[in-house]
């Protein structure tokens, strides 16, 4: 699966993504924002990474700054389960944030998640990202007001987490009846 925005082309990794990705895992900003566990550093365990089956209702995506003089890797975002719920996670690489790639690349895996028939996502950040709070507030998601301990290996302990959820069912109504659309039950 593959998705084009403005700027930014989303793939799954390749092969030859394999020192752009050894580059941006090493970042530690990187690995203090990616929940629960580290991302692979080593050539080997990278390589395992990009082989891992995936799942097609899941996505995971490595957002690529399209260019004149070829395409750089800005981040990554995917879905993934967390319980019951369908979980967004995304990550930018420390030259490349504060210049809406983030938000740019959410709002499309936003619209591929409710392509995919889910009618909820969630997303969990830790507090000491305001960034994030921005991201997610702009592309839709409310804040539930529940905060809880998630655990950060990179950080190697739990540090508190927002929820967030956007409720896709509604938005896309909203959208809809906003561009002048009729929907019919």
């Amino acid at each position: 699966m593959f998705v084009r925005t403005e700027r930014l082309f989303l793939r799954p990794g390749w092969p030859e993504d394999l020192d752009d990705l050894i580059e941006a895992f090493s970042d530690e900003q990187v690995q203090r924002t990616v929940a629960v566990r580290m991302l692979p550093r080593t050539r080997e365990a990278v390589r395992e990474y990009l082989a891992r089956p995936r799942d097609p209702r899941l996505p995971h995506f490595f957002m690529y700054l399209r260019g004149a003089h070829g395409a750089r890797l800005v981040g990554g975002i995917g879905l993934g389960k967390s319980g019951d719920d369908v979980e967004v996670g995304y990550w930018i690489a420390s030259g490349y944030r504060g210049r809406g790639y983030a938000l740019e690349a959410l709002r499309a895996v936003v619209d591929q998640a409710r392509a995919l028939g889910y009618h909820r996502l969630i997303a969990k950040h830790f507090v000491d990202s305001n960034a994030s709070v921005r991201v997610l507030e702009a592309a839709g998601f409310q804040d539930t007001g529940t905060e809880h301990l998630r655990y950060s290996a990179a950080r190697g302990e739990e540090a508190p987490a927002h929820l967030f959820v956007i409720d896709l069912d509604r938005r896309k109504a909203g959208a809809d009846e906003q561009s002048g659309i009729a929907l019919s039950a």
